[in-house]
């Protein structure tokens, strides 16, 4: 049983290591970084109420400091939030399949000794390599939504 949930614990580790080393091979311009005084926990919990309030999904999360604390080790706190709603999906499937590796999008809190940073890719930024101008049009639609959820989670 141990054993188990070792390989568990270890594979979400994996997991959110893999997902947030993965964009800063592609870091660009498109990546926009906003930091807060609200502490770790208040930032994510803001996030999720935005997340809902600005109509997306929160389709999944993946965090090494939670994976570490049930090893019994402290780190900042760090989590991966994963974006996306259905009709886009679905939208951005019918454009590029090969696109579909970008959903869902990511917005990644990281705790900080002041405070809290929160990092996203803009999705213009991260479909615009597929030169697909559906894609594209797409993307300039979740540009406002994700700067919305990100600017209403820091005023909440």
């Amino acid at each position: 049983m141990t054993s188990c949930l070792s390989r568990i614990v270890l594979t979400a580790g994996l997991t959110a290591f893999l997902l947030i080393a993965a964009p800063v091979a592609h870091a660009d311009a498109g990546t926009k970084t906003v930091g807060t005084a609200q502490g770790f926990d208040e930032t994510v919990a803001r996030l999720e109420k935005s997340i809902t309030d600005n109509k997306m999904g929160l389709v999944a999360q993946a965090s090494a400091s939670r994976g570490a604390v049930s090893r019994g080790v402290k780190i900042p706190g760090n989590v991966v939030l994963m974006v996306f709603r259905n009709d886009f999906a679905v939208r951005m499937l019918k454009a590029s399949v090969p696109a579909g590796i970008e959903a869902p999008l990511r917005i990644y809190v990281t705790e900080e000794p002041a405070g809290t940073s929160i990092t996203y890719r803009t999705p213009s930024a991260t479909f615009k390599p597929y030169g697909n101008s559906e894609l594209d049009a797409m993307a300039r639609e979740l540009d406002p939504i994700f700067a919305k959820i990100v600017a209403d989670a820091i005023e909440y």
